[in-house]
């Protein structure tokens, strides 16, 4: 990435963890990692370095968003039922930006998102038109039976998380219709944090609105595993070359 692009987004606020890797020559594709963490806290150890080094290492320009969470504090004290903290839309204003400053520096704008972090990648297909969107087990919908509950007080705070329309707006599965950009879909069925069925509904809801996607179901594999397993990685780019 250019130092004028990461000028631009430090000066409004966007904070890009590059590492300490740099790229191993000009790409005219960056992805921007989005890393889990049930917008509380984010997981730049498992998730957000490591995917952008393993991108950065094939040539690729990659960097690690670090978009606004509530934040330990906030979870742990409820501090939001006094103070606002960060909630929805800061996150999502916070990619929306972070796609826009790309677009002037990069041919080809992609979005990598974990879980939470995958919640915030399809909803910037819905607002922002990135290139190309990677959801791996993303938490999708805000409502009951499967909703993430820690996800969704997390995006919404201790008193919007009981607005049913906020939860519908949310719940991605119900707007795939408004998606504008290939997906990349990956969970396993023995997740233990975001049931696996967050990926069924956006698969099928794809499916229904004939968007272009790929949805790659693992029996085992959990949760929060990053780019360790299932070579997925390796599935994505090819998948993505030829899109």
């Amino acid at each position: 990435m250019t130092r004028r692009l990461l000028l631009m987004l430090s000066i409004m606020g966007i904070w890009l963890d590059t590492g300490a890797q740099t790229p191993t020559g000009a790409s005219d594709t960056l992805f921007i990692v989005c890393p889990g963490g049930s917008y509380c806290w984010l997981d730049m150890k498992n998730e957000g370095n490591p995917t952008a080094e393993e991108l950065r290492s094939r040539g690729y320009d990659a960097y690690v968003l670090r978009y606004r969470v509530s934040g330990i504090f906030a979870h742990v004290t409820h501090s939001r039922l006094l103070f606002r903290g960060h909630q929805y839309p800061d996150a999502l204003d916070d990619i929306k930006k972070a796609i826009s400053e790309g677009r002037k520096t990069h041919r080809v704008v992609g979005v990598i998102g974990f879980s939470a972090g995958g919640h915030l990648a399809l909803l910037s297909a819905m607002e922002s038109n990135p290139d190309f969107v990677a959801a791996i087990y993303p938490v999708v919908t805000m409502r009951k039976p499967y909703v993430h509950k820690r996800s969704r007080r997390g995006l919404l705070g201790e008193y919007r998380k009981y607005n049913k329309s906020l939860q519908d707006s949310l719940s991605l599965e119900r707007h795939a219709q408004r998606i504008k950009s290939p997906v990349f879909l990956l969970n396993c069925k023995d997740d233990p944090v975001v049931d696996y069925h967050h990926s069924v509904m956006m698969d099928s809801a794809l499916t229904a609105a004939r968007k272009p996607h790929l949805y790659i179901q693992h029996e085992k594999g959990g949760h929060g595993f990053g780019i360790r397993k299932h070579h997925w990685l390796d599935e994505f780019i090819t998948w993505l070359c030829k899109i």
